[in-house]
């Protein structure tokens, strides 16, 4: 019989960390849900319940945690993202790859109940549909992000066959948050441009004008993720990472959005490095699979998505100017 949740979250003060804490703190209580990162305890998490640092890359340390805090749920969220990847690939392949299998070690030897650990739609490279990327696409990444997750999604698997390990994954698109800062992905234009616009700035965006990429509303991807976790073990038929569907939209796109919300709004496209990235990612992404075994369905559309972000980015920037 499954106990109640006792979580151990690894990598809480990063972008999808921070908000899946306090969304896991809201939904079970903040003494149920341990944060642990290598950085200090971000603001958002203090007071909210128990912090403690943690290397991920030592399993002896993370070992004696989960037994000193009785943990039986564990969120992996440490990683190197593509853009930083691309910069250090030995280092994001080091820290990507045996943060999961010092987890994966440790929930085989502690009976951890489920795991969580995030992949990517960087796992589809070039030779991947452009639109509409089904759940078992050709996968050939064209970073070492990508290689790493579509690594660790086989070792999700092999763990799950061989020793029975519930880890249960997904497989962001870029994620688009208004309560932490972007954390070095292809996407974090998407977060970066609400910025400079609520500043009255014109925005230099990296990518170019016409760049469709997936994305997703922050509040939608930990609402999918805490739903896949919740669901039945028998209900899911996939055991490497499953397709998850927000927005698609390009630049020109969103800006086009923040000028209905902020008229002088301006952009400039300076293309860099990251291009080449993205021009390797889909377009879109099918996630009929993830419909229809757990009923996932995202709730915010693009105008939705930047009315929010808006809402929220303008009283936090007001609050900052004053300190």
């Amino acid at each position: 019989m499954n106990l109640p949740p006792k979580i151990l979250v690894i990598g809480a003060c990063g972008q999808i960390g921070t908000e899946l804490t306090l969304a896991l703190r809201q939904k079970y209580g903040g003494e149920s849900v341990v944060a642990a990162d290598l950085k200090r305890e971000s603001d958002l998490l203090k007071g909210g319940g128990p912090f403690l640092p943690l290397d991920i890359m030592d399993r002896k340390i993370l070992q004696v945690q989960v037994k000193r805090h009785g943990i039986n749920t564990i969120y992996l969220l440490a990683a190197m993202l593509s853009a930083s990847g691309e910069q250090y690939p030995e280092s994001a392949w080091k820290l990507n790859m045996e943060s999961l299998l010092n987890t994966l070690e440790v929930a085989r030897e502690e009976n951890i109940q489920r795991v969580f650990w995030p992949s990517s739609i960087a796992v589809f490279g070039p030779d991947a549909p452009k639109t509409d990327c089904p759940q078992n696409a050709w996968s050939t990444p064209a970073t070492v992000y990508g290689i790493s997750k579509l690594s660790g999604e086989q070792w999700c698997h092999y763990y799950f066959r061989r020793y029975g390990v519930d880890i249960r994954s997904i497989r962001y698109p870029g994620l688009i948050s208004y309560k932490t800062l972007p954390g070095g992905g292809t996407t974090d234009y998407a977060i970066e441009i609400f910025h400079a616009a609520v500043r009255g700035e014109t925005y230099s965006c990296f990518l170019r004008e016409n760049t469709r990429l997936p994305m997703m509303y922050m509040d939608d991807a930990v609402r999918g993720t805490i739903e896949l976790m919740e669901a039945p073990a028998s209900r899911l038929t996939v055991r490497t990472a499953y397709n998850l569907a927000g927005i698609s939209f390009t630049p020109d796109e969103v800006a086009a959005e923040i000028k209905r919300l902020i008229p002088d709004f301006s952009v400039e496209y300076l293309p860099d490095y990251r291009q080449a990235i993205a021009e390797t990612w889909p377009e879109s992404i099918n996630d009929h699979t993830a419909r229809r075994d757990w009923n996932w369905k995202p709730e915010y559309n693009l105008s939705r998505m930047c009315e929010e972000m808006v809402r929220h980015i303008r009283p936090e920037l007001a609050m900052s100017t004053k300190h």
